[in-house]
C-alpha cells in the first residue's frame, strides 16, 4: 500500500509518499480502508516540524482521524464489521491514517451515520468531541457568556455550535472580518475581529459591562491571550486544549486571584457518548462542520505548507483514493 512516511523532522518537504506492507490488524483491531484523514496543526504539522514533545518514535506515519470502510476484523471483534463505514480517533503514538489502509482499534473505531461523508465523519470526531470536553471541564452553562477565539478554526467553529447547544450567549473572535463571518454563518451571536478591534472593550460592550464567563482560548498567541484573559468576567474560566500560536503568555496573577478566575486545561472532559452524540447531531443537521478542501495523499506536503499559512477555512482533508 501507499503511505506517507515520515524519516526526519523538519519542513512539509520530508513528508514522502513510500510504498510499505499492508498492516494486519491483531487482536482487538480492524483494517479500515481509509477515505479521508485530516491535517491536524498540533498533531500533524508540530509533530512533523520537531516532534512535538510527544516522544514520537521515526519512522511514522501521521494520521491520528482516519475515517473509511472495514475491510479485515481481527481476532475478538465482535463490532464493527466487514463493509461498515468508521471513523477512528487515535492517539499520536497509534497514528497511522496517512496511508490507503489503518489499523484501528475497534474500541477506538465508531460507525459513521448516513448521510454524513468520509471528510465531515473525520471534522467530527477529531473536533467536536473536544468542544464538549471544553465546555464540559469549564462548566458551561445556559444564558453564560462565552468567547471563543479562533473561532473559524476547526475546534473554534465545533465550540460555537456546542455553546449554542448548551444555551450560551457566543461572541465569536476571529482574525479577519470574512473568519468573523465564517463563525457567524455556525450560530455565533456576536463577532469580533480581534486584529482590528480591542477584544477587551468589544467583548464589555456586547456583554454590557459584564464579560466573558467562559474563554475558550486554544491559540495561545502572547499578542492575542491578554485581551481574551482581560475579557473575563469575575468568576470567569478561561479554558484551553491548544497553543499553536507561542504557547508562552504573560500572566496577571494579581487579576487572576482579585476576580477569582480559573485557568484549566479542556483535556480529560470528553464522556462516554460525545463521540456517537457528536455524529448523530451533525448527521441531523445540527451540527455543520468546515472543510476548506480536500486533496490526494500524494499531495500531503502542500497541504502542510496550506495550513501553515492560516489563511484557511475549514479542514484540509487528504483522501488516499483519489
Amino acid at each position: 500500500m501507499k503511505a506517507i512516511v515520515l524519516r526526519e523532522f523538519g519542513g512539509p518537504e520530508v513528508l514522502r509518499l513510500e510504498e510499505v506492507p499492508t498492516p494486519t490488524p491483531g487482536p482487538g483491531e480492524v483494517l479500515v480502508r481509509v477515505k479521508s484523514v485530516s491535517v491536524n496543526r498540533t498533531l500533524d504539522l508540530q509533530v512533523r516540524q520537531d516532534g512535538g514533545g510527544y516522544g514520537v518514535t521515526l519512522p511514522m506515519v501521521l494520521g491520528v482521524d482516519p475515517s473509511g470502510v472495514v475491510e479485515v476484523v481481527g481476532p475478538e471483534v465482535e463490532q464493527p464489521g466487514v463493509g461498515d463505514r468508521v471513523t477512528g480517533i487515535l492517539t499520536i503514538q497509534q497514528a497511522c491514517g496517512y496511508a490507503e489502509y489503518a489499523v484501528v482499534p475497534a474500541s477506538q473505531a465508531y460507525v459513521i451515520p448516513e448521510p454524513l461523508s468520509f471528510g465531515e465523519a473525520t471534522v467530527v470526531s477529531r473536533h467536536f468531541p473536544m468542544a464538549f470536553s471544553l465546555a464540559n471541564v469549564a462548566g458551561l452553562q445556559k444564558d453564560e457568556w462565552v468567547l471563543i477565539m479562533g473561532a473559524a478554526g476547526a475546534l473554534g467553529s465545533c465550540g460555537i455550535q456546542v455553546a449554542k447547544h448548551i444555551g450560551a450567549r457566543v461572541i465569536a473572535a476571529a482574525g479577519s472580518d470574512q473568519r468573523v463571518d465564517a463563525a457567524c454563518s455556525l450560530g455565533a451571536d456576536f463577532g469580533v475581529n480581534y486584529r482590528r478591534d480591542d477584544l477587551e472593550q468589544a467583548v464589555m460592550r456586547i456583554s454590557q459591562g459584564h464579560g466573558a464567563d467562559v474563554v475558550f482560548e486554544n491559540i495561545g498567541d502572547p499578542t492575542l491571550w491578554l485581551g481574551a484573559f482581560r475579557s473575563l468576567a469575575v468568576n470567569g474560566r478561561l479554558v484551553t486544549v491548544g497553543a499553536h500560536g507561542g504557547g508562552q503568555v504573560d500572566l496577571d496573577v494579581k487579576r487572576l486571584y482579585s476576580r477569582h478566575l480559573r485557568i484549566m486545561s479542556g483535556m480529560g472532559g470528553i464522556r462516554p457518548g460525545d463521540v456517537e452524540r457528536s455524529l448523530e447531531l451533525t448527521a441531523t443537521g445540527r451540527f455543520r462542520v468546515l472543510i476548506d478542501c480536500t486533496m490526494p495523499l500524494s499531495q500531503a506536503a502542500e497541504a502542510h505548507r496550506l495550513v501553515s499559512e492560516n489563511g484557511l477555512l475549514g479542514k484540509v482533508i487528504l483522501d488516499p483514493t483519489l
